[in-house]
């Protein structure tokens, strides 16, 4: 059976030819999720992880399987959550050892789950002693570090949340023996993380309808955060009929940047160019990138999306 078909490709260069073949279809593959957000997919197993936040659950889906329930709850376990607008976890990413590393928004932690067994061990919680606000996207760099950005959106209240312990919301690097450095302190709602082929380059979108950008941030050898810029600024795309901020993002293998923003998923050049728009007919959450690199899936809103792509 032929799935629901939404939205469509906003083509602005012919390069978004060489990207998603003309005629390609945004499919809809599972729906009535409260805010879906975190895709990865798990090479291994053949399939799909991505999050529910406010419900607190991580969902599995396959091309054989569907959809099923993979952990519950994904994030916050305790008694009393009232201090918390979303309880699970968010951003994901697979170790090289397999093992699924996840922003846990509920515990306020960077997260650790071994995908046999479910088994889950906070890996970090604290920076210079006060507890971050909720952890919310990350990415490995090739020398084992992780970037991590920390904005307030799981904390009831966000910025004015009685419970925030720390005064800026940060993006941050854990290195590999374990000690986290503060990269930036001066980003309003620092939200999507993700690197440019050669690790050379660190990406990062700020969900800020008063400054909804993309920012570059040029890494030295050993990951160290040198020169910041605004690669790109969303704000004129946005509108009524173009929802979204910037939020998740990825990174082919050719560096071109595929971005949640208004209007659905940004495709950029390296250069901060727009190429197109991938149109989910939904605020898009976040993005991963399917076996081989021939297909993208769009965590949007209540949706699990996918489009065909053209590897590259």
């Amino acid at each position: 059976m032929e799935r629901q078909s939404v939205g469509g490709v906003h083509r602005l260069s012919p390069e978004m030819d060489s990207i998603i073949a003309p005629g390609a279809r945004v499919e809809v593959l599972a729906e009535g999720f409260d805010w879906a957000e975190g895709p990865v997919w798990v090479e291994a197993g053949g399939y799909l992880l991505f999050t529910d936040v406010p419900q607190n659950v991580i969902w599995r889906w396959s091309e054989t399987g569907g959809l099923s329930e993979f952990m519950r709850p994904s994030g916050f376990d305790g008694e009393d959550g009232s201090h918390l607008r979303e309880p699970g976890a968010n951003g994901l990413v697979i170790e090289p050892a397999g093992t699924l590393l996840m922003c846990d928004h509920g515990n306020r932690s960077l997260s650790r789950v071994d995908l046999a067994t479910r088994e889950k061990t906070i890996v970090v919680d604290r920076f210079e002693g006060r507890r971050f606000n909720s952890p919310n996207d990350l990415v490995i760099h090739r020398s084992g570090a992780v970037y991590f950005t920390d904005p307030p959106y799981g904390l009831e209240g966000m910025n004015e949340s009685p419970v925030k312990e720390l005064a800026h919301n940060g993006l941050y690097r854990m290195a590999p023996h374990g000690a986290v450095t503060l990269v930036d302190d001066a980003l309003t709602f620092p939200n999507g993380v993700a690197l440019s082929p050669d690790h050379g380059t660190l990406y990062v979108a700020v969900s800020d309808p008063e400054g909804p950008v993309v920012m570059a941030y040029e890494l030295d050898e050993a990951g160290g955060a040198r020169a910041s810029r605004v690669l790109f600024d969303a704000a004129p795309l946005m509108g009524p009929d173009a929802p979204g901020l910037p939020d998740g993002l990825k990174v082919d293998a050719r560096g071109r940047i595929f971005t949640t923003g208004p209007g659905g998923v940004l495709v950029l050049t390296p250069e901060g160019e727009l190429l197109g728009v991938i149109d989910t007919g939904r605020a898009t959450a976040n993005c991963a990138f399917g076996p081989g690199g021939a297909s993208l899936f769009m965590t949007a809103d209540d949706r699990l999306t996918r489009v065909a792509l053209i590897p590259a």
